[in-house]
């Protein structure tokens, strides 16, 4: 995974690009080796802050960790990256697998005709006459329908997940719902319009305006 290293009023040492380049391996083996990576490093008074950020084919990861000292908060942004990761592989892997188990459960079951046993074959002229029936025989056709899907119950979210209670900008709302894993974030501008941002089934952030 190629990693491109930032940093802000602090100093990389190479202990850091290495626990650094480590914790990227990782995450290249669940999101594959065509992602790239940026790691800023900077500093706020005291508190160290490290802001991880993982391009993937059709996913971004952004994640961030807070410390005393930049060891700790990178640990805590590629840790907190890498369950990101996990969670998107598994998500994909879910879809992947529902089409099968829908068909399978609307295809219907196979028919076994039962074998008839051969019946003996009598003497012309000893049987009797053959009676024809001459009412007509009516085909009836059979269909099968497929298994109706169950419905889910819907989930309920509190107002405290949902609402972001200071105003932000777009780009800090991404931030944010990707940080805390949300799927569902209202919140509004610095200008006062309110935003609805929240997660489609393909896993993409969908940003609706509300007039």
């Amino acid at each position: 995974m190629e990693v491109e290293f930032t940093a802000r009023k602090v100093r990389i040492t190479r202990d850091l690009r290495t626990l650094a380049e480590e914790g990227m391996e990782r995450i290249a083996l669940i999101l594959g080796k065509s992602a790239r990576a940026s790691i800023v490093f900077s500093a706020l008074k005291r508190l160290q802050i490290v802001e991880v950020t993982i391009q993937a084919r059709l996913h971004t990861i952004v994640a961030e960790g807070e410390a005393e000292s930049l060891q700790s908060a990178l640990r805590q942004a590629i840790a907190h990256a890498e369950s990101q990761a996990r969670r998107h592989r598994d998500r994909r892997m879910s879809i992947k697998r529902k089409p099968q188990q829908e068909n399978a459960l609307a295809a219907p079951p196979p028919v076994r005709h039962k074998a008839r046993a051969v019946q003996p074959v009598a003497d012309v002229s000893e049987e009797e006459p053959v009676r024809t029936d001459k009412r007509a025989r009516a085909s009836i056709a059979v269909h099968s329908f497929p298994a109706r899907k169950a419905v889910a119950e819907p989930r309920i979210v509190t107002s405290g997940e949902a609402f972001a209670l200071k105003p932000m900008t777009m780009e800090e709302a991404v931030k944010d719902a990707e940080f805390r894993d949300r799927d569902l974030l209202i919140f509004h501008n610095p200008d006062g319009k309110l935003f609805v941002l929240h997660r489609r089934r393909d896993n993409q952030l969908e940003l609706v305006e509300i007039p």
